[in-house]
């Protein structure tokens, strides 16, 4: 079991800039990928960017080059610099935590946090 705490949402203007914090807690070794998703007001949760303990990262493509994730490993968090917001970014944001494939077959489980709004408006 993987606790997940999100921090740092609030309301942003168009065209700035946030930063969202994640601490995780519990099996910190179950995890392998760590990340964000969101899911904007009426629409599917997306993923938003990963990143596994070796350093791979992988994004959206809506938030390629404006999106940063970035891991504190002996912390156990994982950060989420959001740059040049627009009011399409406005969503609920959602820390996540996933175990290496190969340990999913025994049981482990991706863990989400509660999630931190950000709502981008004027």
């Amino acid at each position: 079991q993987v606790q997940l705490v999100e921090s740092g949402g609030g309301l942003v203007q168009p065209g700035g800039s946030l930063r969202l914090s994640c601490a995780a807690a519990g099996n910190i070794a179950s995890i392998d990928v760590m990340g964000w998703d969101r899911q904007a007001p009426g629409k599917q949760r997306e993923l938003v960017a990963r990143k596994t303990n070796g350093g791979d990262t992988n994004y959206a493509d809506s938030v390629k080059g404006r999106f940063t994730i970035s891991r504190d490993n002996a912390k156990n968090t994982v950060d989420l610099q959001m740059n040049s917001l627009q009011p399409a970014a406005t969503a609920v944001y959602y820390c996540h935590a996933g175990p290496p494939a190969i340990l999913t077959l025994s049981g482990a489980s991706d863990s989400w946090g509660q999630g931190t709004q950000v709502p981008v408006s004027s």
